[in-house]
């Protein structure tokens, strides 16, 4: 996929795959620990980044992409017991759920506002990833100066 100019990747992970990462039992708080840890920006879908299986998931995965964020994506669909057990890791009720450096940030409703008010491109930066929508910002101004 191409976001912004630039190649956007997003790693999805069924979770038989990720089970094979995963030294701890699947759905444990350690297997979470786990799976959070492989990349900066991780997000807890229903069905995967190509093929989202809600509205919601979907909305979460049109934000990264305006955003050209690499991400980890894991599809709770394919097992009930990561469904519900990142529901109890992060005392969040509702899928998706967005992680950035290890913290829950919040589900679609609250990435949406992140997005909307500029404060996910702040936490991005926060973790050494520079938004697509600022470099795409700066290329505007740099057209108008010579």
């Amino acid at each position: 996929m191409l976001a912004a100019g630039r190649l956007l990747r997003a790693s999805v992970a069924s979770y038989g795959g990720a089970a094979r990462w995963c030294s701890s039992r699947v759905g444990s708080k350690e297997y979470f620990d786990e799976l959070l840890a492989k990349n900066k920006v991780v997000v807890f879908m229903k069905g995967t980044p190509d093929a989202p299986r809600c509205g919601f998931s979907n909305a979460v995965v049109q934000i990264m992409r305006m955003h050209g964020v690499d991400y980890d994506a894991y599809n709770v669909l394919a097992d009930e017991s990561v469904r519900q057990g990142i529901k109890e890791y992060s005392e969040w009720p509702t899928i998706p759920q967005v992680f950035i450096n290890k913290e829950f940030v919040g589900g679609c409703d609250i990435v949406l506002q992140m997005h909307q008010n500029g404060e996910l491109i702040e936490e991005l930066q926060k973790v050494g990833i520079t938004s697509a929508l600022l470099e795409a910002e700066a290329g505007q101004g740099d057209k108008g100066e010579k």
